[in-house]
């Protein structure tokens, strides 16, 4: 009887064997495929090493073997098979895109600009477009932010289509060393109950090794038969390559506005268009106001959504608030239409007087649009509900208008 089983397991194994040898190269690369995005790596490479048997300069299995040990963190086996790639196939543009991968996520940059070179002299102008993308990336490790940004941008201008890349153009404007003045100005009409606020607001941009980009911004305002100033500076420092904060510090003398002013944010960018941040804010009235905040955002194709809860302890129980923000890009990644869905009043909106608001219902919508590559406007229109006390409400109109020129 045991002879038997034995006999039986034996004819099964060599009919499973011989029924994967008798598959096609192309049979074994689909059933790879399937294991190894299964996370099956060693499994679904055993079956694509089987295929490599029959065709060795086979590039798309060559690539899959390569890719799977990417995945795993084996740089070094990756490129082994990825270089063998791009020599089976020189005008293969998946295997440069992979092998460029594979690099960056090594951190090899001496090596990918060899590869960069490769794909230059093996194809013919222009280059395929995710080879260009991934030489745009190489610049930006290197730091190289506005010749980054001249290569990624006329992708996006022809609809190339790659995850995250919103996102990574807006980083990049965020890293670029451009300095920057710019003005603003905040109408408020509170339909008749109390007189119009005009707050006007003024600031300069640079950019600093230590810091990122750095604002220093003075913001004047007329509310309540008063007037007041509110001095303020921004810092937005680097943290890693998918990684920076937000600092804000600043004070005034005015009522209406915090005597001092705290806040710290610190913002991730996942793959596939993913940011997320975690923050604090501290308000300096009368009484303290601790605001703590976080926010989930995503680049879905031309838009941007995002949505942020803020946390308010007090003396008689916890509020909290939020906004929905979304933005539809045009053009580049300054050139967008904007609309904000939000309850309660947000701590970064100077123009608002938040110890003044029990709760409030927003809607506003914005456009911004860089004219040149020096001059930008802006505006929004927005309205509001708010809640002075329980039984009070109080109608909002705001428009803002803004500016500013680069150099």
């Amino acid at each position: 009887m045991r002879y038997l089983y034995l006999l039986y397991i034996g004819l099964l194994l060599s009919y499973s064997g011989f029924a994967q040898t008798s598959k096609s190269s192309d049979e074994l690369l689909i059933e790879a495929r399937e294991l190894i995005m299964d996370d099956k790596y060693i499994e679904g490479r055993r079956l694509a090493f089987l295929a490599l048997e029959r065709s060795p300069d086979y590039a798309d299995i060559l690539i899959l073997v390569g890719r799977s040990y990417a995945w795993e963190g084996k740089n070094d086996s990756a490129s082994i098979y990825l270089e063998r790639a791009i020599v089976a196939s020189p005008q293969y543009a998946d295997g440069y895109v992979a092998y460029l991968d594979n690099l960056f996520w090594a951190d090899q940059l001496e090596k990918a600009d060899e590869i960069i070179l490769r794909a230059k002299s093996n194809f013919p102008d222009p280059l395929p477009d995710p080879i260009v993308y991934r030489e745009s990336r190489l610049l930006y490790y290197r730091e190289k932010y506005d010749e980054a940004l001249d290569l990624v941008q006329p992708l996006f201008d022809k609809g190339y289509n790659q995850e995250g890349m919103l996102g990574y153009m807006a980083n990049l404007q965020r890293l670029r060393k451009t300095n920057a003045i710019g003005a603003t100005y905040d109408y408020d009409s509170f339909k008749g109950a109390i007189a119009p606020w005009h707050t006007w607001s003024i600031y300069g941009r640079t950019r600093m090794k230590f810091t990122g980009s750095i604002i220093a911004r003075v913001t004047q305002s007329e509310r309540f038969g008063g007037f007041g100033t509110l001095y303020e500076i921004d810092a937005y420092p680097s943290i890693g390559e998918n990684g920076y904060a937000y600092i804000n510090l600043g004070g005034s003398k005015a009522g209406f506005f915090p005597k001092l002013r705290f806040g710290a944010s610190y913002f991730y960018n996942f793959e596939g268009g993913w940011e997320a941040e975690l923050g604090y804010r501290y308000l300096g009235f009368s009484s303290v106001t601790n605001i703590y905040t976080f926010s989930i955002g995503k680049y879905l194709g031309n838009w941007w959504v995002n949505f942020r809860p803020n946390i308010i302890p007090g003396e008689t129980g916890t509020s909290v608030s939020g906004q929905f923000n979304a933005r539809y890009y045009f053009d580049t990644a300054e050139d967008f239409f904007s609309i904000q869905l939000s309850t309660g009043v947000s701590p970064d909106e100077e123009t608002r007087a938040l110890n003044q608001l029990l709760n409030s219902y927003r809607a506003r919508a914005g456009y911004q649009h860089l004219i040149t590559p020096k001059f930008q406007i802006y505006s929004y229109l927005g309205y509001s509900i708010d809640e002075l006390d329980a039984d009070t409400t109080r109608d909002n109109f705001n428009f803002t208008l803004g500016m500013e020129y680069r150099f």
